[in-house]
């Protein structure tokens, strides 16, 4: 959803995520343009925020690649040699930042398998595979490709928005208990889960499971969360195995 690090290597951490320093003025967009006004807030958010624009400097696919960064650093989750899935990876932020900390693709380094049904671009050291994860069989491949089982599954999933908030919260957390469903025939005695959820009442049942299967299950709101969101993750450790 971590590793050995030295003084070196949190300072390069911390240098991933934007930092203090004057910020530049807000953009304005001229109300000129032929663009609908949720358009335009929306282009306006894009172009004054700087986690945006560290994502594109950085190299990062997406601004997300930033939530990761902030979990990781905050719980240790992604060690050097881990098995990591990443679920709904597309555009592949999150899987950039799994294989650089894992260091998959060099020796002794993590494998990371990410499971999209969407296109998606290769990641340097992880392993795509364009496939519904709930599809019959899809578990098994995944493992194959993975060459065992999961230390850690990620899912950063969301369904497109309705626009209408009940019914966008059920939908996301239908895709989180999913998620959890596919952890726990995966995930190796120890384990952890990471998926984005939605504030609100319908998570209790998927707490309620997680806290059965985990030692310890927590919710985190990253930084790089806008804090208008109702987006949260659900962090699950410890993975205690299936029985039987």
């Amino acid at each position: 959803m971590r590793r050995g690090r030295g003084g070196s290597k949190t300072s390069k951490r911390k240098a991933a995520t934007p930092g203090g320093g004057v910020r530049a003025p807000a953009v304005r967009l001229s109300t000129k343009n032929a663009r609908t006004p949720s358009q335009k807030r929306w282009l306006e958010r894009q172009l004054n925020d700087p986690y945006v624009a560290e994502a594109r400097r950085l190299g990062y696919r997406s601004r997300a690649a930033f939530k990761l960064v902030q979990l990781d650093d905050r719980l240790r989750l992604l060690r050097p040699g881990a098995r990591v899935v990443d679920l709904g990876a597309a555009p592949g932020g999150w899987t950039q930042v799994a294989a650089a900390r894992t260091r998959a693709g060099m020796p002794g380094g993590g494998k990371i398998v990410a499971i999209d049904i969407a296109e998606m671009s290769p990641v340097p050291g992880a392993e795509i595979q364009h496939l519904d994860f709930l599809a019959e069989g899809a578990r098994a491949e995944i493992c194959t490709t993975l060459g065992g089982q999961a230390d850690l599954v990620l899912s950063d999933m969301a369904p497109p928005s309705t626009g209408h908030h009940a019914t966008d919260h059920i939908r996301i957390m239908a895709l989180a208990e999913a998620a959890a469903d596919f952890a726990a025939e995966v995930l190796a005695p120890g384990g952890a889960f990471v998926a984005k959820v939605w504030q609100g009442g319908a998570e209790r049942s998927l707490l309620d499971r997680l806290k059965r299967d985990f030692e310890k299950v927590r919710h985190v709101k990253p930084a790089a969360s806008r804090a208008e969101s109702s987006e949260l993750y659900v962090v699950a450790t410890g993975f205690r195995g299936v029985e039987g």
